[in-house]
């Protein structure tokens, strides 16, 4: 993979946030490629619960002070940066006040998901392509993991697909275990629409629950993997029946030559 240049946009990673497939996947995965001589970035929203102190966040002014509108609302983008100890990794985070002050990632002390998290997903989605747009930094791969990250495939292969900075970016999806029960705001799906994205592109969203909200995904990506053993058996059929090209699932320990065989495959 030397020189190959990945984008990782993941929901959690470690060592920010508490660990678990997606956070464990989000760092294994760019280290795996960074130890084999690729360059990577990797972006995760701001939320809350990371300590800045601690892991020493700063924010980036010249990528800061942009305003991206989510549902007819202007809302301010600052990008903070932080560096993994020991990796020479670095990490973007996507964050804004209204978003992603509150001391928790998805849901409140009462594990009752956030009325905005729809809104929030789309703020990330467009907070990642925007600052990777400033930065000037084409990706060979975009690498999605966890469903906070789930509508960049949408925006990237609607909203900004006559960005000619992308025009031979290929995006993989990492598909998990469900990881929320219900449903997001049913309102998520015109609020995507007010983006030009065409309903039919996004019927899945009518039902905005954690399944629904994968497969759109997946129908916007160009590649899937799946990325734990516990995927529900429709999300599976769904993927094996989708055209995509897809690695199953392998394990921890043998991740490294599956995961770097499949990306090789989808580049020229």
């Amino acid at each position: 993979m030397e020189d190959k240049r990945i984008l990782y946009v993941s929901s959690e990673v470690v060592p920010y946030l508490a660990e678990n497939e997606v956070s464990l996947m989000s760092y294994d995965v760019p280290k795996m490629v960074n130890d084999q001589g690729g360059q990577i970035r990797i972006f995760m929203p701001r939320y809350g619960n990371i300590n800045e102190r601690r892991h020493q966040l700063h924010e980036v002014i010249r990528l800061s002070g942009m305003n991206l509108v989510v549902n007819d609302l202007d809302m301010p983008l600052i990008i903070k940066v932080a560096s993994i100890p020991k990796e020479r990794i670095q990490v973007y985070f996507i964050d804004n006040d209204e978003y992603f002050k509150r001391k928790a990632t998805f849901s409140d002390e009462d594990g009752i998901l956030y009325p905005d998290n729809d809104e929030r997903a789309i703020f990330f989605a467009k907070g990642v392509v925007e600052t990777v747009k400033k930065l000037n930094w084409v990706p060979d791969i975009i690498h999605v993991h966890g469903w906070m990250a789930g509508l960049l495939p949408v925006y990237m292969k609607h909203y900004y697909k006559h960005e000619a900075l992308f025009s031979d970016t290929k995006i993989v999806t990492s598909v998990y275990s469900q990881s929320f029960d219900g449903t997001l705001d049913p309102e998520m799906i015109n609020k995507v629409k007010f983006d030009n994205i065409p309903e039919e592109a996004v019927q899945d969203l009518q039902v905005p629950n954690y399944e629904n909200l994968i497969k759109s995904a997946v129908m916007h990506s160009d590649a899937v993997i799946i990325a734990s053993n516990q995927v529900s058996s429709s999300l599976t059929k769904f993927i094996e029946s989708s055209g995509k090209p897809f690695l199953p699932f392998t394990p921890k320990e043998k991740f490294a030559e599956a995961y770097t065989a499949f990306y090789k495959e989808m580049l020229p």
